[in-house]
C-alpha cells in the first residue's frame, strides 16, 4: 500500500517528501488539500493533525506530522544507510542541519516568501535579515564541500533546499550566494528529482 500525503503543491514544507519520495522511487499517493477554503484546519484533517498544518503522512495506521519527521521515517524505513546513516556521528550531523532547516530556514527565507506570495502579516525585515544570515553561513560552509553534512547527499539537503531555491518568492535571490545556488543545481541533478511551483 502507497504511502498517502495530504498535500499542497505550494508548500515547501510538502514539496520535500514528495521529492525525497520520487529520489527513492516510493509510490506516494497525494491528496490535494483545499489550504484556502482551510480544509486542513477541519475535520477530518484537524483529526489528523491538531496543529492543523500541512503536510500529513499516513502508512497504515501510522500518521505523521511534521515534513521533517517524515523523512527519517522514509529514510528508515524505505531508503538506505546513505539517507540518514545510523552511527551516532553520521547521524548527529544530518540532525543538525534538520533543526537548522525547521528554524532559521522556515523562520528566514520561508517567512519571507510568506510574506509577499501569500500576503502573511510578519516582519519582512527581521525574515530577510535572517535569510541573508543563515545563507551566508551556509555559502560558506557550501564552498568547502558540496553536500550539507556528509560526503553524499542525504535527507539534510532535501529539507534545507525548498525554501533556500524558492526564496526568491521573498525577495530573498541566491545570486550573491554561489556554493549555495550550484548546491541547489547539484540537488536538481540527481536522478529522479521532480521539480514543484517556484522552482
Amino acid at each position: 500500500m502507497a504511502l498517502k500525503l495530504y498535500d499542497l503543491d505550494v508548500s515547501g514544507n510538502c514539496y520535500k517528501v514528495r521529492l525525497f519520495c520520487a529520489l527513492l522511487n516510493v509510490p506516494l499517493d497525494l491528496i490535494s488539500v483545499d489550504f484556502m477554503s482551510g480544509e486542513h484546519k477541519r475535520s477530518p484533517l484537524i483529526d489528523l493533525n491538531a496543529f492543523g498544518q500541512l503536510p500529513i503522512l499516513e502508512d497504515g495506521g501510522l500518521v505523521l506530522r511534521d515534513s521533517q519527521a517524515m523523512l527519517v521515517y522514509i529514510a528508515r524505513k524505505l531508503g538506505n544507510e546513505s539517507w540518514l546513516p545510523t552511527d551516532a556521528v553520521s547521524q548527529a550531523l544530518v540532525t543538525q542541519w534538520l533543526m537548522v532547516a525547521e528554524n532559521e530556514i522556515a523562520r528566514g527565507p520561508n517567512d519571507a516568501r510568506l510574506h509577499d506570495k501569500f500576503g502573511y502579516k510578519l516582519d519582512i525585515t527581521a525574515a530577510r535579515e535572517k535569510a541573508k544570515r543563515i545563507l551566508t553561513i551556509m555559502d560558506r560552509h557550501l564552498e568547502t564541500r558540496s553536500w550539507l553534512a556528509l560526503e553524499r547527499p542525504t535527507i539534510a539537503d532535501i529539507a534545507c533546499m525548498p525554501y533556500i531555491a524558492l526564496g526568491w518568492e521573498g525577495g530573498v535571490p541566491l545570486d550573491p550566494y554561489p556554493a549555495v545556488k550550484a548546491w541547489v543545481e547539484r540537488i536538481k541533478n540527481l536522478p529522479g528529482f521532480v521539480s514543484m511551483p517556484g522552482l
